[in-house]
């Protein structure tokens, strides 16, 4: 396996504490799997998108041509990289793996532009650069970038592709791009991360609706079961929409719990993350002859799965990602943090 292709949870153990998934809990709230069970008799004919494209389309204001369902956010880039054309392809990192592990497994190799500091900065890339991806809010550094900067990443003949998989924790999603007008634009959702469905892979894909049906052309056939197709129906109405802003206030007083804690025993986090995760720098903790992961493979003795950071563009050994959990488990890392330190 190559470092593209290594996840959270490749790095996880049984007995070990999950702090290396982003998923929000271990199963789906109950009223959503009711809901998926319900639909049952429907399992034995083939999966029809028809109404959950459209029942997606309708919840977010879209025209049903620029929505495609797609088994999670990955299968997404695995279209694009196979449909959408582009000649100088751009991934700005440190991001989520997928985007670039899929142009190259379509034989498209792709330029690296790494961000300073973790901040966008449309100017880094190439003007000539014909198809760009960026992460909003970012994977692993929980960066959400305002979309005016985003914006201005346009130009004549490039599209964007904007992996929002972790927008819906962001409460309003003021940042997001979706909009009745997505020319020249992609932008990709993941249902699996809030409504604990991963294993369901369940997903959509939003934009340009010649290069959705690009995309669709390229689609396997029946590639998104019935049950997530389900699921997408079920999750895009008014009450699952207020279930996410409550959660995403939730996870944002557990997210700011974790950073002041980190703060306060001296592991800094990047930025300021709106994600149900942060980036931890562990480098002052690292003693003179130890190795750069020392401080995650400790962690990982204590009985904690940190994410590790290497895998990702822009970033080395000394970085690790941790999943955002209630105060109990937040208590008890910080606790095995403070006993390492010791």
């Amino acid at each position: 396996m190559t470092l593209l292709h290594h996840h959270g949870d490749d790095d996880l153990a049984p007995d070990l504490v999950d702090l290396a998934v982003n998923v929000r809990d271990q199963r789906p709230p109950r009223w959503l799997l009711d809901a998926i069970l319900d639909g049952a008799h429907r399992w034995g004919a083939y999966p029809d998108a028809s109404r959950a494209r459209r029942t997606i389309a309708e919840h977010h204001g879209l025209d049903e041509a620029s929505v495609l369902p797609t088994a999670g956010g990955a299968e997404a880039f695995t279209l694009i990289a196979r449909a959408v054309p582009g000649r100088r392809p751009v991934v700005v990192h440190p991001q989520f793996t997928e985007p670039e592990a899929s142009m190259r497994a379509a034989g498209r190799p792709v330029e690296h532009v790494v961000l300073r500091d973790f901040i966008l900065d449309p100017a880094l890339v190439p003007d000539d650069a014909d198809l760009v991806f960026v992460g909003n809010p970012t994977n692993p550094t929980g960066a959400l970038h305002p979309a005016s900067m985003l914006a201005a990443l346009w130009r004549p003949g490039r599209t964007i592709v904007v992996d929002e998989a972790f927008m819906d924790f962001v409460p309003g999603e003021p940042e997001s791009v979706l909009d009745s007008d997505m020319r020249d634009l992609l932008v990709v959702r993941s249902l699996t991360k809030m409504w604990s469905i991963a294993g369901l892979r369940a997903g959509w894909v939003a934009g340009d609706p010649s290069l959705i049906s690009a995309m669709e052309a390229q689609q396997t056939h029946w590639s998104v079961s019935t049950p997530a197709l389900t699921a997408m129906e079920a999750t895009s109405t008014p009450a699952a929409a207020q279930e996410v802003r409550e959660a995403a206030e939730v996870i944002g007083r557990h997210r700011d719990l974790l950073v002041r804690e980190l703060a306060r025993i001296g592991l800094p986090v990047a930025g300021s993350p709106k994600t149900p995760f942060v980036l931890v720098d562990t480098s002052a903790w690292t003693a003179s002859g130890d190795a750069p992961d020392a401080v995650r493979l400790k962690l990982r003795e204590a009985g904690f799965a940190a994410r590790r950071g290497d895998t990702f563009r822009g970033l080395g050994p000394q970085w690790m990602r941790l999943a955002v959990r209630g105060e109990q488990i937040t208590s008890a890392l910080i606790a095995a943090l403070e006993e390492i330190r010791s």
